[in-house]
């Protein structure tokens, strides 16, 4: 069963057009993530959802029923934010409980389902604490929780590690991914964070813009991207982009190739100097001026000794390197005709 369908989704704020022939499916137990650059419209398209804002035009429907009219309480939904909007007066049981209590549930029904979320979340020993005594990573769960003991048909999250340090965001990450496991619920992930989409997702919806550049599994992404700013945007280091004809390849192209796909060699198709240097432990990151004000980056696995401004080559396999024309799109590399994604 589809979870969730979008048909011609469109939005516009005055003049300004934020979403543009939004066109997606989410299968029952899926877990979708949402990203792209600030702007794109990732979080307008969660609220169009979550009905929080109103369609332009299109259709939302959510379990097979159309939900355009229907209020964002009676859509089955569940939300958490970035902000943990928890009530500090309440205890962590409170908090969790609230929503079931306005929903007139049975007592011993409320019990069981914050129990239950409280367990899943390792939230036991905390409930009779108040906001004020958690931890940001505590607080956190505490609203994630909240939705679960709701059993909502879809739960949205809004970029919702983006208040927490790094350790905490990689546990957090890991208890959603846990939880998704756990429950068999359909998610819809908003974030700007790929690591995070590179992890978490089922399927990746990329976006630019108001519109879907690309969906589709984390590595089809990533081997496969359909564009060039899909290729750039997913991968860290970023994707090195250079004219082709500059390593004899066609002229008019530009060929992309990853960090890790590249290597260092003394006679290499590609002669650069090291400006900068990063040595992680288990990788090196060596960024190099190519000329012309260009610059790219190679990614050894390991520990290298290489130093700022010294004279490298560098090479790559050519079975790696992808093809875009002019307007971005990935092409074949001998004939220049647009692949079927």
């Amino acid at each position: 069963m589809t979870a969730l369908s979008l048909k011609n989704v469109n939005k516009s704020f005055g003049a300004v057009h934020v979403l543009k022939d939004i066109n997606l499916e989410v299968e029952e137990g899926e877990f979708v993530v949402f990203i792209g650059p600030s702007g794109c419209g990732k979080s307008t398209l969660l609220r169009v959802i979550s009905g929080l804002e109103d369609t332009s035009s299109g259709e939302v429907m959510i379990g097979g029923q159309a939900v355009n009219s229907v209020p964002p309480a009676k859509r089955g939904i569940a939300m958490v934010f970035q902000s943990y909007a928890l009530y500090p007066h309440l205890s962590v049981r409170g908090n969790m409980a609230l929503g079931l209590k306005q929903e007139r549930q049975p007592k011993a029904e409320i019990e069981a389902r914050v129990a239950e979320a409280a367990r899943m979340l390792s939230l036991g020993d905390y409930l009779d604490r108040r906001p004020s005594e958690l931890s940001g990573g505590q607080r956190q769960r505490v609203a994630i929780g909240r939705a679960v003991v709701r059993k909502p048909k879809l739960f949205l999250f809004d970029e919702p590690l983006s208040n927490l340090d790094a350790a905490l965001r990689m546990n957090t990450r890991v208890e959603i991914a846990r939880l998704h496991r756990t429950l068999e619920a359909s998610m819809i992930y908003v974030t700007h964070d790929q690591t995070e989409a590179m992890t978490l997702a089922d399927k990746i919806v990329v976006l630019r813009d108001g519109r879907v550049e690309q969906v589709g599994s984390p590595m089809e992404l990533y081997n496969n991207p359909a564009n060039q700013f899909v290729a750039g945007f997913l991968g860290s280091p970023s994707m090195n982009f250079l004219p082709a004809d500059r390593v004899g390849g066609p002229p008019g192209l530009t060929i992309g190739i990853r960090p890790e796909h590249m290597r260092l060699a003394t006679d290499g198709r590609i002669q650069a100097t090291v400006t900068y240097v990063e040595n992680l432990g288990s990788d090196t990151n060596v960024l190099a001026d190519i000329g012309d004000g260009a610059q790219i980056t190679v990614r050894l696995f390991g520990q290298h000794s290489v130093t700022p401004d010294a004279p490298i080559g560098i090479d790559f396999d050519d079975a790696e390197a992808l093809y875009f024309n002019a307007e971005g799109q990935r092409v074949n590399a001998t004939s220049g005709a647009a692949l079927a994604m």
